[in-house]
Parts: structure tokens; C-alpha cells; sequence
């Protein structure tokens, strides 16, 4: 028996976490670097994905392979029980500059601090 994945429960895995990053579809397929109307196809589970793209997911939206194909969350980069919008706000500072960092540091703190 031939093994597939679930093309739609890739998809959605994929839109998920672009919308947590808040790019748009014409954003991400800029990102990994394939035409738009084939990343809004990916998204919608209607057409399936070289290895080469699903790398170029994996890395843009910093997913494991196994988490996009199969779903299985891997928390081996993570902590137990990360949840999507922490893997999102930490995949967002990875992909900034030090003083962005160091801003965003310093904002949450602020917001922190004010809801004691």
C-alpha cells in the first residue's frame, strides 16, 4: 500500500502559522520563491509539494518536516507544550535584527509589568 500524506491537513497546518506570522499568501510564495498561485494551491491541499518546497516551507515558517507532512509536533528546538503563537512570536524575533529584539524585549516587559 502506497503511503500519502493529508494534502489538506498540510495546507492548513501551512496557513496557520503564516496567518500567526502575518504574512500574506503572495508574501510567502515571494519568501519561497515559487509563484503564487502554486502557494495559494499548497494552502488548499490541491496539489502536492517537492521536497524542495516543502524545505522552503519548513524553513521560512520554521516547521519541521514532520510537523507540515505529518502533523507531529517535534519541541525538540521548543519547550514542552509551546504553543503556535509562542513558535510564532519566537520565529518572528529570530528573523529580526539585535535592536529589534532588544526593543520587543523591552515592550513586553513594559506590557507585563502594567498587567500585575
Amino acid at each position: 500500500m502506497k503511503k500519502t500524506y493529508d494534502r489538506l491537513a498540510a495546507g492548513e497546518r501551512i496557513r496557520l502559522k503564516r496567518n500567526l506570522l502575518g504574512f500574506t499568501q503572495d508574501e510567502m510564495a515571494e519568501k519561497i520563491d515559487r509563484a503564487a498561485k502554486y502557494y495559494a494551491d499548497i494552502e488548499r491541499g490541491s496539489c502536492g509539494m517537492s521536497v524542495e518546497t516543502l524545505m522552503a516551507l519548513s524553513e521560512a515558517l520554521d516547521m519541521s518536516l514532520d510537523y507540515i507532512i505529518y502533523g507531529k509536533e517535534n519541541n525538540e528546538n521548543g519547550y514542552p507544550g509551546q504553543t503556535a503563537e509562542v513558535s510564532a512570536i519566537l520565529t518572528m524575533l529570530n528573523n529580526s535584527e539585535q535592536r529589534e529584539r532588544d526593543y520587543a524585549l523591552r515592550l513586553l516587559k513594559l506590557f507585563l509589568a502594567y498587567q500585575k
